[in-house]
């Protein structure tokens, strides 16, 4: 039986940094719409919401999250990336550099 490594959050959390949102350019992680980072044995779940439960991107926004996590944490087997909108997303949950960004 061989025993798989934990992947590293914090390499998590590097890699969703790097998915931006193209409407805003703005990543992922600055917007607020990562809800929740789980890791265990080989895999990585991942909530994430929308600003919008009507974007249009929201598909490839997921694929492109799940596709930065394989390449960052060669570990990984498993990537399950869930489009939530419970709780909905305030802007309240941006990084304050966006938020100053976007004059809120």
């Amino acid at each position: 039986m061989t025993s798989e490594s934990i992947p590293d959050e914090s390499a998590v959390w590097d890699a969703l940094r790097t998915v931006s949102d193209p409407e805003v350019g703005e990543s992922v992680v600055d917007l607020g719409l990562i809800y929740r980072v789980d890791c265990a044995p080989g895999r990585v779940h991942i909530d994430m919401t929308m600003t919008s439960p009507a974007c249009p991107m929201s598909g490839s926004i997921a694929e492109e999250a799940e596709g930065a996590i394989r390449n960052a944490c060669a570990e990984v087997r498993e990537v399950t990336v869930d489009v939530v909108f419970d709780p909905p997303w305030t802007p309240e949950r941006m990084s304050e550099a966006v938020r100053r960004r976007f004059g809120w």
